[in-house]
């Protein structure tokens, strides 16, 4: 294991269904293989610490839905835009804080839907009605990117993300809705899968699978994550 030489805080809470603990607690033993002294939260409090952020170089936040206070969401920017990095992963970077417009701003997109079986279909309200195949498609641009370099489009059974997002993210993959119908919508919908940010000094991650562990455990959605935690780190 690599002696800390960096900083990461690891922020977790909100939606149960997003296992928070056990989703952040597995990428812990890579933090710190790669040398991070890890510190972990229950809350976005810590965002209002001052002292603490400034010697933080990577947040890692797994919070869905849930709120933030002004003064928390003021030092999580302020971090950021000093070079402190941020990542996550679903929704719990893309479906976090909804009563803040200013973390929308930050993240550069928002979960608006995850479009599942056919209604008529469906017998009992269960989380499994929201998981249907699909395709995380490589955009041929962004192959070398570090993040994605070497990865090749895959398929994966789980909830897929329509995202409303803003032109200044850079968008590694994508993720297409298609017309069903059932659906009223009448064209495909290709939404952002993995992007980038930056934002000030820093940099952004967001990968919107991982649902649960079994997504988060598949092979090229491990790799992507574990590479994005790296990429948005404070850079040297």
């Amino acid at each position: 294991m690599t002696p800390p030489t960096k900083s990461a805080l690891v922020v977790r809470g909100g939606w149960d269904g997003h296992v928070p603990v056990e989703a952040t607690d597995s990428f812990v033993p890579f933090l710190e293989r790669t040398g991070y002294a890890v510190r972990i939260e229950d809350s976005p409090a810590a965002y209002a610490d001052p002292e603490l952020m400034a010697g933080i170089d990577l947040v890692v936040q797994c919070v869905t839905m849930s709120t933030i206070e002004p003064e928390e969401l003021r030092g999580l920017r302020r971090a950021v835009e000093s070079g402190t990095g941020l990542a996550g992963w679903h929704g719990g970077i893309a479906d976090s804080y909804r009563n803040s417009s200013d973390y929308l701003h930050l993240i550069g997109g928002q979960f608006a839907c995850h479009p599942g079986k056919d209604p008529a279909t469906i017998t009992e309200e269960t989380a499994e009605n929201n998981f249907v195949p699909h395709r995380i498609t490589i955009r041929p641009e962004a192959a070398e990117h570090p993040i994605v370099a070497g990865v090749q489009d895959f398929d994966l059974v789980t909830e897929q993300y329509w995202v409303l997002t803003d032109d200044y993210i850079d968008v590694l993959a994508t993720t297409t809705q298609q017309v069903r119908p059932w659906d009223p919508w009448q064209r495909e919908v290709t939404s952002p899968a993995i992007w980038t940010r930056q934002w000030g000094r820093g940099r952004i991650f967001v990968a919107t699978p991982g649902h649960s562990m079994d997504v988060l455990n598949h092979e090229s959605v491990r790799s992507i994550i574990e590479r994005g935690l790296l990429w948005a780190s404070r850079a040297e």
